[in-house]
């Protein structure tokens, strides 16, 4: 049996890769990626040369199998999506549990995340909170699933694009104008923004914004009385 490492990557600052990161790009025998020419950059930069094979969310299963017959080989395979921490909202899972059925070891390389980033900086979390990840693009469906959310009082991550964020802050502000979010912008990147007030307020800033670029990560703090109108609206 062989192992598989699951390493988490730099978000934007390459200044955030770990030593165990490095370490283990040079040591194993081939590196899966979601995107080989994005993960190229980050391993020249390092001045590491590895053979690569591609492993994306859309063909993961079947690459999956062509990465357990290396393992089955006896070959040693590191798995990086294109940034952050693999299986968060990001392919890797379906890879992790494909080399756990086979019998290989999983070795996870911790490393950052959007969704660790943005919530250690939020100021509230509580004891509760939901890695939503990326929502529908399809308005009817993106704000059920908001409502649905927000009812459970809960704290909420959710990732979104230049494209639709004035969207989904609206959605949110219409659901509930004062809860309060922290958006946050290009994380850890050189115009790394993160700002925060009520829904209302955030919906406006954007709106208010003539060009939007770069990802977003957007914090949605908790609301213990959304969640005992939910209960009481059940009884």
């Amino acid at each position: 049996m062989s192992t598989l490492y699951i390493v988490g990557t730099p978000i934007g600052n390459l200044g955030d890769i770990t030593f165990r990161a490095i370490e283990t790009f040079k040591t194993v025998d081939v590196i899966a990626a979601e995107d080989t020419r994005h993960t190229l950059q980050l391993l020249s930069h390092f001045e590491i040369r590895k053979p690569l094979i591609s492993c994306r969310s859309q063909n993961e299963a079947v690459a999956g199998q062509k990465i357990i017959k290396l393992l089955d080989e006896g070959q040693t395979v590191a798995y990086a999506s294109d940034a952050g921490t693999p299986g968060i909202s990001d392919p890797g899972a379906v890879l992790a549990g494909l080399a756990r059925d086979a019998g290989h070891t999983v070795v996870p390389v911790p490393g950052p995340s959007a969704f660790a980033t943005l919530v250690s900086v939020a100021g509230a979390g509580g004891k509760t909170l939901i890695m939503e990840g990326f929502l529908s693009p399809k308005p009817g469906r993106r704000r059920s699933r908001l409502r649905e959310l927000m009812a459970t009082g809960a704290a909420v991550v959710i990732y979104e694009s230049p494209y639709r964020i004035t969207k989904l802050l609206t959605d949110i502000a219409d659901i509930e104008s004062d809860r309060r979010v922290v958006v946050g912008r290009e994380l850890t990147k050189l115009h790394e923004e993160i700002i925060d007030g009520t829904a209302a307020e955030m919906r406006d800033e954007f709106a208010s914004r003539t060009k939007i670029l770069g990802e977003f990560a957007i914090f949605i703090s908790g609301n213990k009385n959304a969640q005992l109108s939910e209960e009481s609206a059940d009884n």
